[in-house]
């Protein structure tokens, strides 16, 4: 092997304990501790069963996807798979469009932790904050990935922590009436105002949306493939352990939150989490959440922003992208793709500046979108990988997905539905606008890439 090929492989410095935490840190973020606010709005408490249909939904994706990540655990993960079965297309696609849903997430990201350092310091703009944040993760982000992996474990795990903490001492306030005077609170709460369903079955289907887009994350799993020390024991461990995350972190945390707090009375003006503890006064709660808080924001674009640079290196190496994204840092890390990204975050800063108020909800629909573009993709070259394998091959797969192809099947027709939704929801459907654009550009862009490499080739042979 030649040194410019070994200057093109990624280190495998990632132990079970990043992978595992990773997976988390991605996953649990501004979707719910922010986003759920707006969700509870629509379906009351019958969120939680909004909740549970999405994560089973987001467990069969991840399942598909762990099915084919620990049979070929590459870097660039879905975008390599889309590439290989779907065709040169469709990994170009999915490549820059999950690079982009990044960057919007990273957007969501910066911008919800401006409005909980406001919390603190209502005189620091909200935009200066977003500044901030975005040049000291990028100063981590360029760390060789080992580093990289330390600093997330232990942000994830703050978070972590810090919501099961929050889970015991609700449950606590719930049947004991701790910080409450000793007046048990009950679960009264979950059905008296309105019943458990307010607002319908409409209100469910309607909350779909954003409940989606706060599990945004969890394929990251597929991404560190290509860094990880063992995959084909951290990969199905971390995917198993999704629907458990789902159940404990969003059902559970959201559950003892409307059991303490009306869900009518929960607004959108900061944590749900922070408004719950203070309201209850345990003193110094609500300063402690909003830490966590912060904490998850930054963990989640920490998470964000390591993945989109890993996609633009991938997206270099399968002549999908500039070679330019290709050369990694001396510490191996793709250095290039990581302050491209950052370059484009910059939009978030100015957002800030320009709308504060929208940008949350504007930045959600189009990262939405997103995302369900990757899951898609990410379905169908499961599909075709099955079909590619003889049947002794698929005997001897490590991971199967359960229910094939039914499971499947039916994991493609939800997410056709949420893009239904969104054309419901008024403040979102800018994202039924930007989408159709963003995927023009790059099919033109993939055209002249096509055109250019074709060219080359021809003025190579007429050269030999």
């Amino acid at each position: 092997m030649s040194k410019g090929n070994q200057n093109q492989r990624l280190q495998r410095g990632l132990d079970n304990r990043h992978i595992q935490l990773i997976a988390l840190g991605g996953a649990i973020g501004v979707g719910l501790f922010y986003g759920s606010s707006a969700t509870i709005q629509m379906a009351g408490p019958s969120i939680l069963f909004s909740y549970l249909v999405g994560g089973l939904v987001i467990f069969t994706i991840m399942r598909a996807l762990g099915e084919m990540a620990v049979d070929e655990p590459v870097s660039g993960s879905f975008s390599s798979y889309a590439h290989r079965y779907l065709g040169a297309f469709a990994g170009y696609l999915t490549g820059w469009t999950y690079w982009f849903m990044w960057v919007v997430v990273g957007m969501a990201e910066i911008t919800v932790t401006g409005v909980y350092v406001n919390y603190w310091f209502p005189d620091i703009p909200q935009w200066l904050v977003a500044l901030a944040v975005l040049i000291v993760i990028t100063l981590i982000n360029l760390a060789n990935v080992k580093a990289y992996g330390e600093f997330e474990f232990w942000f994830a795990l703050i978070k972590v922590v810090a919501i099961i903490g929050m889970i015991l001492l609700g449950l606590g306030i719930i049947f004991l009436g701790i910080g409450n005077g000793g007046q048990p609170i009950g679960l009264d709460n979950l059905w008296i105002h309105g019943g458990f369903m307010p607002n319908g079955i409409n209100g469910i289907v309607m909350s779909l949306v954003l409940v989606m887009f706060s599990f945004g994350g969890v394929e990251l799993v597929g991404i560190t493939a290509g860094e990880a020390k063992n995959p084909q024991k951290s990969i199905p461990l971390a995917i198993n352990n999704v629907i458990w995350r789902i159940l404990i972190f969003y059902i559970g945390a959201l559950g003892v939150m409307m059991a303490i707090y009306p869900w009518n009375e929960v607004g959108t003006n900061g944590s749900p989490f922070v408004l719950i503890f203070e309201k209850v006064g345990i003193p110094g709660a609500a300063h402690i959440i909003n830490f966590v808080v912060i904490t998850a924001a930054l963990s989640a674009f920490n998470s964000g922003l390591f993945a989109s640079g890993r996609m633009l290196h991938n997206l270099s190496l399968q002549n999908n992208g500039p070679k330019y994204f290709g050369k990694l840092s001396k510490n191996g890390s793709p250095r290039r793709g990581i302050l491209f990204s950052s370059l484009f975050l910059l939009v978030a800063v100015v957002l800030n500046y320009i709308v504060p108020e929208k940008v949350f909800l504007y930045i959600s629909a189009v990262a939405t979108v997103a995302v369900i573009t990757s899951w898609t993709i990410i379905l169908v070259a499961q599909l075709k990988f099955r079909q590619s394998k003889t049947k002794k091959e698929i005997e001897k797969l490590a991971f199967k997905m359960p229910l094939y192809p039914i499971s499947t099947y039916l994991a493609l027709t939800f997410l056709a539905l949420v893009i239904v939704l969104i054309g419901f929801i008024e403040d979102m459907r800018i994202a039924l606008v930007v989408a159709p654009i963003w995927f023009l550009i790059l099919y033109i862009g993939y055209k002249i890439k096509k055109k250019d490499f074709t060219e080359g080739s021809i003025e190579s042979e007429i050269v030999e």
